[in-house]
């Protein structure tokens, strides 16, 4: 951060002395009020539900301009990163800061292949949850779990376990995950193959079994990869600040990284493509396409209750750069298998032509996100639509990592501890309970 030679002063109405809060600059983005020590000498709060402006961290991993529509990583445009690099590529990038070399791209990848695997009493664990339990409910418990198999890696002060436990998390990932739908779909488990792509590898766990040889189709393996990559981090969303917060109490990292799995199950977060490809289900289920001008009209009334799911974003006011990205990748994805005309889809990509003309979605700025398209994506791949999200949190399992060793590196870090405005009662006494 650097100082500012502009200060803020924050006055009172009512004659309380006057304060003065430093302003910091960025290296980009607005600046912030430094007010660490409102408190102290005011007495008072902020308040800021959401944390809509507050700045929780100072942080050199992602930037997010949502009034641009710009995402980048450590410097680097997702647009660029998502053409010219692989996941692996972007998940050094993010914990090291720095696109590899070659021989730092090589011997990351070696290592990562080198941990695919996970322990056989991982089975175990997994056949205490019912076969319909539901991806993420699984993936919580598997990943919270593997501090139980991995003691060598589970102080987060120690910058050596985390390197370990990041490497961990990173390469077991797609192996829990195609672990979790193979349970649910009482196949069994597909052992990883190091010599594949870690994209290819993930989708052969998924979709092969032990009657044939699975040959991975490239058009869908680069696809999953392109997945990976546009979901690695996202500045301090919701489950972020979730493993941020979690950590900051000194947890271990497999703990930290299960709240982040956590947070990230829910609808207005991680779950939103699943949400929006049940959305779609319905109104097929409804009529499909006949029927898609009524289900627009129930959009439009606030009364009705109906929401338009996969379109807009919390974060960007102008198209996310994302969704960009994985719209070439669906349109690709539904050519190679021959999609084009399936309901769903025909469906999927009539509902985008009404939101991008519509005047109510242009004016609101309500355009199609990357939940979108990565939800068209997976299920055309043949994904079921429950387990979207432990794909989401796979793919964002390095963003939380980077966090993570970023907040612990950080001299002003300290345990987390919101305050609150209290609205409750007062102070009062208990009376015997035949006067109450």
């Amino acid at each position: 951060m650097t100082p500012s030679d502009v200060k803020a002063t924050l006055a009172f109405s009512d004659g309380s002395p006057s304060m003065e809060l430093p302003l910091y600059k960025g290296s980009i983005g607005p600046d912030v009020i430094d007010i660490r020590k409102l408190y102290a000498q005011t007495g008072k709060f902020t308040y800021d539900p959401g944390f809509l402006s507050t700045a929780s961290c100072n942080s050199t991993i992602t930037y997010i301009d949502g009034d641009k529509g710009e995402l980048l990583y450590r410097g680097y445009p997702i647009e660029q990163l998502a053409v010219n690099c692989d996941y692996l590529e972007t998940c050094y990038l993010l914990l090291y800061g720095e696109l590899p070399n070659q021989s730092q791209k090589d011997e990351f990848n070696h290592r990562v292949m080198r941990h695919t695997m996970v322990n056989e009493q991982m089975q175990f664990f997994l056949r205490g949850f019912r076969r319909d339990a539901h991806p993420m409910a699984v993936m919580t418990g598997l990943v919270g779990a593997m501090s139980a198999f991995y003691h060598d890696s589970t102080d987060i002060n120690n910058p050596e376990h985390r390197e370990i436990a990041a490497i961990r998390l990173i390469a077991k990932m797609p192996t829990l995950v195609a672990m979790a739908y193979k349970y649910t779909i009482g196949q069994p488990y597909i052992y990883p193959k190091n010599d594949l792509s870690y994209a290819g590898n993930f989708m052969r766990m998924m979709f092969a079994t032990p009657c044939e040889e699975y040959k991975p189709n490239d058009v869908l393996v680069r696809a999953m990869d392109r997945i990976f990559t546009l979901h690695a981090d996202h500045e301090q969303n919701a489950s972020t600040s979730t493993v941020r917060l979690c950590g900051s109490s000194g947890t271990n990292p497999f703990a930290a990284i299960a709240a982040g799995v956590a947070c990230l199950w829910g609808p207005a977060h991680g779950g939103a493509n699943e949400a929006c490809l049940n959305m779609l289900g319905d109104i097929q289920q409804n009529g499909g396409v006949a029927k898609i001008g009524e289900f627009i009209k129930q959009v439009k009334d606030k009364n009705s209750g109906v929401k338009l799911m996969g379109f807009g974003h919390r974060v960007y006011k102008n198209y996310d750069p994302r969704a960009k990205l994985m719209r070439e990748t669906c349109h690709e994805v539904l050519g190679e298998l021959g999609l084009q005309d399936d309901p769903l889809f025909k469906l999927a990509m009539e509902l985008e032509k009404i939101a991008l003309e519509d005047e109510y979605f242009v004016a609101r700025k309500l355009y199609p996100n990357v939940d979108f398209y990565s939800g068209i994506v997976q299920r055309a791949i043949g994904i079921p639509v429950p387990l979207f999200t432990a794909i989401f949190a796979l793919a964002r399992t390095v963003g939380w990592i980077a966090q993570l060793n970023e907040m612990i590196g950080d001299p002003e870090y300290k345990i987390g501890r919101p305050r609150q405005l209290f609205v409750g009662a007062s102070s009062r006494d208990v009376k015997p309970i035949g006067q109450r």
